[in-house]
């Protein structure tokens, strides 16, 4: 039996409003990460911690890619991404985000401190503005080009 642990009635009441809200996907993960902390599968939380953000840029850079692997979309499909000044403006702003989260893993790895900020910051996002969480890499990102770190 675990002991009384207070960041597991955190979690579990983050995991309800999460619920309350519809933002199921970070209600899954919180229930996930609660179900490895109530069995063996806790020992896998140093892993988690070191690989779970490359892990979950590993599967969203797939799941983009999808369409170009299965063929619904074609080299005539990626030539009319430069077609308009809005699907440029989409590429530039592509680079910027993907710059930004660069520089917030920067901000995170010298600063660790920030994370239980961000995160909290990224949970009021999800909870009450139906944001969804990919935020604290985005949000660290701003963070550092405000305080100049990164």
């Amino acid at each position: 039996m675990a002991q009384f642990d207070v960041t597991f009635f955190i979690l579990l009441g983050i995991a309800a409003l999460c619920y309350l809200t519809h933002n199921n996907t970070v209600t899954f993960a919180i229930l996930l990460l609660l179900l490895f902390k109530l069995t063996p599968l806790a020992a896998y939380f140093p892993f988690l911690n070191r690989y779970g953000l490359t892990i979950g840029i590993v599967v969203i850079t797939a799941a983009m890619m999808v369409p170009l692997v299965n063929g619904a979309m074609g080299y005539k499909d990626i030539l009319r991404s430069f077609a308009t000044w809005q699907s440029v403006l989409a590429i530039v702003i592509g680079i910027f985000v993907s710059w930004l989260g660069t520089r917030g893993v920067s901000l995170m790895g010298a600063n660790p401190t920030i994370i239980n900020s961000l995160i909290i910051g990224t949970l009021i996002g999800v909870a009450f503005f139906r944001g969804i969480a990919v935020g604290p890499l985005i949000a660290a990102g701003m963070l550092s080009l405000v305080i100049g770190k990164g």
